[in-house]
């Protein structure tokens, strides 16, 4: 089981061990033994361009392909051995819209808390707070299809944080949008980490998205190309910064 060094210093377990993990489509290897980790209450970057292997990557983390080479841990618990106690962990913001446009924001996060276990009147609370955090207070009863794509991301992050769990995987999550709803999007996600200790691994493929503080996982075609703070993977990659393009 993989350790990490927190900020204070203390080991920890890992928030996501990656270990030699590889995955393939028939004969196209989409990941080839790809190995790293995360630390609790940390913000780590997912880079790549498209076709890199970072939805696969988030397929395997999320026990929707299974992991047939490698291992995969999430807080300790093996994605493939102990999926429960790893998925109970984990919230997961999919590229794609997930939504059920034709039920308001209640219904949705409604069914998803009971869909954990989560009895109503603690659903209720949560999902009121939750609103909050992500700058939807007021909006429970409109119909998600009344949404713009950013409003619709931010019920999505609710949706995926009612069951408190400490990981969170966001795989593209400001695609299509706007650069003003990417921004208020991204600074939502940092104050979680900042306020709640949430660890959060966020794939993009945009490099205006990172900040120089942050630790960075960079996947090429499939292998780990750098991993490390800014400064370390641009180190790495000989790029006079990460706008050099190092996620090609």
């Amino acid at each position: 089981m993989q350790h990490v060094r927190t900020s204070d210093g203390a080991n920890s377990v890992a928030a996501l061990d990656v270990a030699d993990v590889s995955h393939a489509y028939g004969a196209k290897k989409a990941l080839d033994r790809v190995t790293f980790s995360i630390a609790p209450a940390s913000f780590t970057v997912l880079l790549g361009l498209n076709g890199a292997g970072k939805t696969t990557l988030f397929s395997l983390i999320s026990h929707l392909y299974d992991t047939r080479h490698g291992t995969i841990r999430v807080f300790g618990n093996d994605v493939t051995r102990q999926s429960g106690e790893a998925l109970r962990r984990l919230g997961i913001v999919f590229q794609a819209r997930t939504l059920d446009l034709d039920l308001s924001i209640r219904q949705n996060l409604a069914y998803h808390a009971a869909l954990h276990g989560i009895g109503a009147k603690e659903a209720r609370r949560r999902i009121e707070a939750l609103l909050e955090t992500v700058g939807m207070a007021g909006r429970l009863n409109d119909k998600a299809r009344s949404l713009s794509g950013g409003q619709m991301r931010r019920i999505e992050i609710a949706r995926a944080l009612l069951h408190r769990p400490p990981l969170l995987l966001l795989d593209e999550a400001t695609v299509g949008l706007d650069v003003n709803s990417r921004a208020a999007i991204l600074a939502t996600i940092r104050q979680l980490v900042a306020g709640e200790g949430i660890s959060v691994f966020w794939a993009t493929h945009l490099i205006d998205e990172i900040a120089a503080g942050d630790d960075v996982v960079v996947l090429s075609e499939g292998r780990l190309a750098a991993r490390g703070t800014v400064a370390e993977v641009v180190a790495a990659t000989g790029s006079t910064d990460t706008a050099g393009r190092s996620a090609s």
